[in-house]
């Protein structure tokens, strides 16, 4: 499959990495709106402003898309939908819906296939929920992500004017956790599940108290959460939070029969969150190929793609080893 990236931060450097690690993947080109001269990549691949974009639209089979949710896909999505299949990790929950909609119509129309929200979360923890919820009819839900580092939250404190950068860690209320895993199945709000820690580069001579107003007060970001936030210098978040780790827990917990308590609980432990979600947007690039290949097209998202279509096996691989 001949793949594209459109869009060159940490995510795209994620992506990057994981076509290297599939056979059955390559790298036709980048795409930023930078100036492409100042880009440098990671394996050497070709670097195009993105307003070539068009010029690409027969060497390229399927479009990953690495911008972030908060002002950049909910726009590119579905223009680019239009040219070509797209794959994203639209990851603001509270707008998936409208999202859904946006891109379905862009891509229904030009006979696209998108797959959107296809990270961990959403995406691989959205399907461990359904999964979880078909079997134990009976129990509740939760999720839980960190300590780590939200690319997508950290994106949104970036556009925040004044900001020079930032970096925003989730953090499992530890007692909350442990309510869920002894089987009580609390009743959490939003707010005693999780907090947010924020360290963020300022302007010299920005409004801080604004900032850290804005921050607090974001809708569908922050808004809900404990949140504080520590002003720090460029070295200073250099050195102290330059990696990116991230992960998380779906937990189900439910009865089978009276007494009979049954617990599912499906974890990731991420090193690397951009390069993990790199990887999970590269086999659902391959699910989308595959569709787009049948004739299928409009709007999927990770509920919508059978196991063996992400897979570079074989069905009679599957079979033979995973079955």
């Amino acid at each position: 499959m001949r793949i594209g990236i459109f869009g060159y931060g940490n995510l795209g450097r994620g992506v990057e990495t994981a076509i290297e690690k599939n056979e059955d993947a390559t790298l036709v080109g980048i795409f930023t709106r930078r100036d492409p001269a100042t880009i440098k990549t990671r394996f050497g691949a070709p670097v195009y402003h993105a307003s070539r974009v068009k010029d690409f639209c027969d060497q390229i089979d399927v479009m990953i898309l690495c911008g972030g949710s908060a002002t950049d896909l909910i726009t590119q999505t579905p223009e680019l939908a239009s040219l070509f299949n797209v794959v994203d990790s639209f990851d603001t929950h509270a707008r998936i819906p409208e999202h859904f909609a946006n891109v379905d119509k862009a891509a229904e129309a030009a006979g696209k296939v998108a797959v959107i929200s296809c990270g961990w979360d959403p995406g691989m923890f959205s399907l461990l929920r359904v999964y979880s919820g078909a079997i134990l009819p009976d129990g509740k839900d939760y999720t839980f992500w960190g300590k780590g580092v939200s690319q997508g939250h950290s994106d949104a404190i970036r556009r925040i004017e004044g900001v020079v950068d930032a970096r925003q860690y989730t953090v499992p209320v530890e007692a909350a956790l442990e309510a869920v895993r002894s089987g009580k199945n609390p009743e959490l709000s939003t707010r005693e599940k999780h907090t947010r820690e924020c360290f963020v580069v300022a302007e010299e001579g920005a409004d801080l108290a604004r900032i850290e107003k804005e921050i607090k007060e974001m809708p569908n970001y922050f808004a809900d959460y404990d949140t504080t936030v520590t002003f720090v210098t460029l070295d200073e978040l250099r050195r102290d939070h330059a990696a990116l780790p991230h992960g998380g827990f779906v937990i189900r917990s439910g009865e089978t029969s009276d007494g009979n308590k049954q617990m599912i609980e499906y974890r990731l432990k991420l090193d690397s969150n951009p390069e993990f979600t790199g990887s999970v947007l590269v086999a659902v690039a391959r699910a989308a190929t595959r569709l787009a290949a049948k004739g299928e097209k409009g709007c999927k998202t990770i509920f919508d793609l059978p196991p063996a279509i992400l897979s570079p096996e074989s069905p009679e691989s599957l079979r033979a080893h995973c079955l």
